[in-house]
């Protein structure tokens, strides 16, 4: 059996994927998770799962539309000039018209 480790480096951290163990069993797997992950006080916790019990998420439906948590994803002046746009006001905006 393939067992997947997650580790935290210190209290407070999140866990972190470490790696995986191959053992025959629960057991077996634990001790080499402590042997591979744990033996030099690098982890203050394992946590221990079976491959077959992760499962994927699969895609994220953009049905909330919250550009605005990303930074990459929102352009203030873009969403400005849209909303302009729609109002008809774009030529009223100040620095919206053609250089004179």
């Amino acid at each position: 059996m393939i067992f997947e480790v997650f580790r935290q480096e210190r209290k407070g951290q999140p866990l972190q994927h470490a790696g995986t163990v191959d053992a025959p069993d629960e057991r077996f797997a634990e001790i080499y998770a402590r042997e591979q992950y744990g033996r030099r006080q690098e982890s203050v916790a394992l946590w221990l799962v079976p491959r077959e019990a992760v499962s994927e998420i699969g895609e994220f439906p953009d049905e909330f539309e919250m550009k605005y948590r990303r930074v990459d994803g929102y352009s203030i002046k873009a969403r400005l000039r849209e909303a302009r746009e729609r109002a008809g006001t774009l030529e009223a905006a100040p620095g919206a018209g053609a250089a004179e």
